[in-house]
């Protein structure tokens, strides 16, 4: 058994310590949003952020959480779909099949923390989410809108 913290809410989990953090989310917590795309860490698709930072979570075991380490999934980015990345994605139509936007929108708001005033540049050598259908252009506006926003 081991306590994680997620969207600002204790649980108790019990699985391995070698479980991804992704399936222990999705299947004993629920939290679906995160998705599962390759399972290597290449696409992007299940990003959430553990104590602010993005990370893959198909390749982040339980056993690598620190106590006290704070989990954001997509659920808890905000409760009312209110955080400047989610206007500007739903202002601009963002997604197309939506499958991996979910972990773009988390890899999204972590890079606009660093990057308040995005350039083109910034976005394109900072945002390595994969997308299938290829909202590149989107993604890049929307980041760009939701700077905006903010």
């Amino acid at each position: 058994m081991a306590t994680i913290i997620v969207n600002g809410t204790a649980h108790e989990v019990d699985a391995e310590e070698d479980t991804p953090l992704l399936w222990v989310l999705r299947e004993q917590l629920g939290l679906t949003g995160t998705k599962y795309g390759c399972g290597i860490a290449a696409c992007g698709a299940c990003t959430i952020h553990v104590a602010g930072q993005p990370v893959r979570s198909c390749q982040m075991q339980l056993r690598d959480l620190i106590e006290g380490d704070e989990i954001t999934t997509i659920e808890g980015l905000s409760e009312d779909r209110s955080h400047p990345i989610q206007q500007a994605w739903i202002e601009l139509d963002v997604p197309q099949c939506g499958y991996c936007q979910s972990g773009q929108i988390m890899a999204a708001a972590a890079f606009l923390r660093d990057f308040p005033e995005p350039t083109d540049e910034d976005i394109k050598a900072s945002m390595t989410n994969l997308c299938r259908c290829g909202t590149y252009n989107r993604i890049k506006a929307g980041i760009k809108r939701a700077a905006e926003l903010s």
